[in-house]
């Protein structure tokens, strides 16, 4: 039988992404499965990883039925996942616990011990990455001194994307691109570093082999064929970082080229082939062998738009009844009608902490210049200018490290905002091009399948048959020197709020 498709499946923050893709990128058809985030106490997040497993299982079957294809005529599977997991599974592949995911901040104070006993300068020289409660490195630790019955018994750490591997076809793999999430993976050789396993107290049995991100490390078993759908055999790679597969997806191969992601979380990725490290940003592997990504990751990403429209937007969901045009699409053109600059509404995307490049758990999201001239819609621009504002703070922090983007590749839900689009090109400077499809994620899981498999000859091959530019957005210059003001009044309000984002015992 042809072996003519592609598998993508993507753990994101708030629900899975399955697609079906022929060899040229076409999504045959493409499926969700929604699972919990938990916040049993202040500054924790976490999920069940297996109400991952199922939501996949349920979105691979789905996938399969709509595009009316044979199992058997699926080459490979690619899996890509949220950073920063912690998964803990004994001899047997039993989940021992829920994992911590990237938005938890309870490991602060091992990240302070560790800083001061081993030195941050140290942890940096290996890591390439500054050790933060967000990362997995804390989060292992955390559980040695908080959870013992689960340390105890612990065989293996998994991250998101090498757990759903696991259940495919029973292989204990970690991906050379997740990597980043542990300061005992060397970030210039991409091992680990057993010196500095043992400074942290991470034992290196709980560590799987580091695989190159589309190596083949198994078949799908008959029990998991069973449970999802797919024939038994089909070939699965390890997969890799979403971010990083996104970044695949948007196209983005090659030093100098650079993702700009508009998921749940914000940010970008500017793809190096050499290693440049800075403690403001994060560093690790692309997808893509021999290169680096120079990352610099918001907490505010198109989440912010999500929780807005959650929390303000009744009436719009009221009047997509009657229209049937979404609320997300209503919030976007009372958000046009609004001046750039949003008449001097200022909003820090601070919405669960905030990653690079100021690394503060205790950050918190902050409307200011409101007064009784201001509108809903005011409100709604301005969570879209913070997050463009954001971008470009990540941004000017890594041209300082020596990595400069030029043209930014947008994926991720907010890149279909064509105001917020532009808003982030008129806030950078930087002229933004849009990927034709709407699944960069799932597609750079998939890529790695094609390449790990055969299907593609290589990265070249499989971005050219897959990748095509839909529309760009050139940057207004004059609107530009408004939103400089703006961004010079962004910067100095967390600088005079930093102060108050402390920890309050």
């Amino acid at each position: 039988m042809n072996h003519s498709y592609l598998i993508g499946i993507d753990i994101g923050t708030s629900a899975c992404k399955v697609a079906l893709f022929d060899r040229s990128g076409c999504v045959l058809a493409a499926a969700n499965g929604d699972y919990p985030v938990y916040y049993p106490k202040e500054g924790w997040a976490e999920q069940n990883p297996e109400e991952w497993w199922s939501a996949v299982c349920g979105a691979v079957r789905q996938v399969i039925e709509e595009a009316s294809v044979a199992p058997e005529e699926i080459a490979g599977v690619g899996i890509d996942g949220q950073s920063w997991s912690a998964i803990a599974i004994d001899r047997n592949g039993h989940v021992l616990t829920n994992t911590p995911i990237w938005m938890d901040t309870r490991a602060q104070s091992v990240c302070d011990r560790l800083n001061e006993e081993i030195g941050a300068e140290a942890i940096f020289e290996v890591a390439g990455n500054s050790l933060q409660p967000s990362y997995t490195t804390a989060k292992i630790l955390w559980y040695k001194e908080n959870l013992p019955e689960v340390y105890a018994k612990t065989d293996k750490i998994l991250q998101s994307n090498s757990f759903i591997a696991f259940k495919l076809t029973g292989a204990v793999s970690q991906d050379l691109s997740q990597g980043y999430g542990l300061h005992c993976f060397d970030m210039r050789t991409g091992k680990w570093n057993e010196a500095m396993c043992e400074k942290l107290g991470i034992p290196v049995e709980f560590l799987p082999e580091i695989v190159p991100c589309d190596h083949v490390v198994g078949t799908v078993t008959k029990k998991a064929a069973e449970e999802c759908g797919l024939a038994e055999g089909t070939p699965v790679v390890a997969g890799g970082l979403d971010a990083a597969c996104g970044t695949l997806g948007a196209g983005v191969i090659n030093p100098g080229e650079t993702q700009e992601q508009g998921g749940q979380a914000g940010g970008m990725s500017i793809c190096l082939d050499e290693y440049k490290a800075d403690p403001r940003l994060i560093l690790g592997f692309h997808v893509v062998p021999g290169k680096w990504l120079l990352q610099g990751g918001t907490t505010g990403g198109g989440g912010v738009m999500r929780w807005f429209e959650r929390e303000f937007a009744d009436y719009e969901r009221m009047m997509k009844k009657e229209t049937g045009v979404s609320s997300l699409n209503q919030l976007n053109e009372i958000a046009e009608k609004i001046a750039a600059g949003s008449d001097g509404l200022v909003f820090l995307p601070y919405m669960a902490g905030e990653r690079s490049p100021i690394w503060n758990p205790y950050a918190k999201g902050v409307f200011y210049g409101l007064d009784f001239s201001k509108t809903k819609g005011h409100m709604v621009r301005a969570c879209m200018e913070g997050v463009a504002l954001s971008l470009r703070h990540n941004l000017e922090v890594a041209e300082s490290a020596g990595a400069r983007a030029n043209v930014l590749r947008a994926m991720g839900g907010s890149a279909n905002s064509l105001l917020w689009t532009q808003i982030k090109a008129d806030i950078t400077g930087k002229k933004i091009v849009v990927p034709a499809s709407d699944t960069a994620t799932t597609l750079g899981a998939a890529l790695l399948a094609g390449v790990g498999t055969g299907f593609y000859q290589d990265y070249e091959e499989a971005v050219k048959e897959t990748v095509s530019v839909t529309r760009t957005h050139e940057p207004d210059l004059r609107v530009k020197e408004i939103y400089d003001k703006t961004y010079e009044t962004y910067l100095e309000l967390y600088r005079s709020l930093a102060g108050m984002m402390t920890k309050h015992e």
